[in-house]
């Protein structure tokens, strides 16, 4: 294990930096229903086969979640709290049945990228459309739930304009309470006969705008020609993957963006200033951007810390990395064999990340290879310890007022 980036961590027992244990774990996602008929369908139906845990955070009170993206049918919640019962782990649909509820379009349909931020509340990206069907008109929205007191904020409508309803795929986003903005990545692979149509798409929250940048930029694209494998094996063998910009992260002191594509080992980044500025010419900010060079490996979910590393999951490498900015250097945390697609990093606030495994290359594969679906490690959350005052980037300035 390489920890050469993490200079900060210096005064603390290193043996203990890089430890990681399971904390939940699978053969398959299941639920607890609102519901017979709705468990009796999902068993029937082998449902369950398609449900993808993308994404886990957990809150102030302790409570973790997980989004299943509805990128089939029969995804019975989107959004949803980990609950224990009888020693097992199950999802119970968050914050609703109701409000998980498909085709109603003031609900969530389909969630991957959420946050939650230092106040203790969930921006939510709804990316609208359910089985790679074009996402609905009023679908794709950003919604802000308080988990306080367990109500809704606000929810704001992503036009068509803004994220095509046909091609996007809103992945991730990354919240900047400081100078009142979000920062989401829309990967561009939702119509998938179609080429990739990346770009980040900028949320003022003063005025309650978007808008979109680096629309097909080669940084927001999928790197021409690129093939990966995973276990010496191709992902996807009859037809390769094509995923636009993706993990996104954002630096302590707010003033850098980075992202990445999937289908792609670079890592990106350019100067916040440029995005917060609405008169910044779409040609300037596609002159900015930095290429900071390979990963060695490729990356879906990216967080930053309050100290100014950046953690990035390591697809092909079955893992989780971090690139430190001090020394420009890429540096291995953690793998292990089980680790496969590690989809998003997240941070308790009490010194660990906390990242789980998707297994999308072999979920979404046509024919699905085969997966033993006993076998009670197909799905794991893990959490892995990086330091005592290591906390999101959320966390890395006094709170500022909230712009809403």
């Amino acid at each position: 294990m390489q920890n050469k980036g993490l200079t900060q961590f210096n005064n603390l027992d290193s043996n203990k930096i890089g430890q990681f244990k399971i904390i939940f774990h699978w053969n398959h996602l299941d639920w607890i229903f609102a519901d017979q008929k709705m468990k009796q369908e999902f068993e029937d139906n082998q449902y369950w086969k398609k449900c993808m845990p993308a994404g886990v955070k957990v809150d102030q009170q302790g409570n973790y979640y997980v989004s299943v993206p509805r990128w089939a049918q029969g995804i019975p919640a989107t959004l949803n709290r980990i609950v224990i019962q009888n020693g097992k782990p199950y999802l119970e649909a968050f914050p609703s049945w109701e409000w998980n509820k498909a085709g109603s379009l003031n609900a969530l349909q389909s969630v991957l990228g959420y946050e939650i931020d230092e106040y203790n509340r969930m921006w939510i990206l709804d990316q609208g459309k359910i089985d790679f069907n074009p996402s609905p008109e009023s679908s794709q929205k950003l919604v802000l739930w308080d988990l306080n007191t367990n109500n809704l904020i606000t929810s704001i409508i992503i036009p068509n304009e803004i994220a095509p309803y046909r091609t996007s795929i809103l992945n991730d986003l990354v919240v900047d309470n400081t100078n009142g903005y979000v920062y989401i990545t829309d990967s561009g692979n939702g119509w998938t006969d179609h080429p990739v149509v990346g770009g980040i798409i900028i949320f003022n929250m003063r005025t309650k705008t978007f808008r979109r940048v680096l629309d097909q930029h080669y940084s927001t694209q999928d790197f021409p020609g690129f093939h990966f494998e995973i276990d010496y094996q191709p992902v996807y063998r009859k037809k390769p993957l094509k995923i636009g910009a993706d993990g996104i992260a954002l630096s302590a002191d707010r003033l850098t963006l980075y992202y990445c594509q999937v289908t792609g080992r670079n890592l990106y980044a350019i100067d916040t200033l440029l995005l917060r500025n609405s008169n910044t010419p779409l040609e300037e900010i596609g002159k900015a951007v930095r290429s900071l060079g390979s990963k060695g490996t490729n990356s879906d979910g990216m967080r930053g810390d309050n100290k100014g590393n950046i953690f990035y999951t390591m697809v092909e490498g079955k893992g989780v990395g971090f690139f430190s900015p001090e020394s420009n250097s890429f540096n291995h945390f953690v793998s292990d064999d089980r680790m496969l697609w590690v989809d998003g990093v997240a941070f308790d606030q009490r010194g660990s990340i906390l990242f789980n495994n998707s297994r999308l290359h072999q979920i979404f594969d046509e024919p699905q290879p085969d997966i033993d679906w006993t076998y009670p490690y197909n799905f794991i959350i893990w959490k892995a310890f990086v330091g005592h005052d290591i906390k999101s980037y959320l966390y890395a300035n006094p709170k500022p007022v909230s712009p809403i």
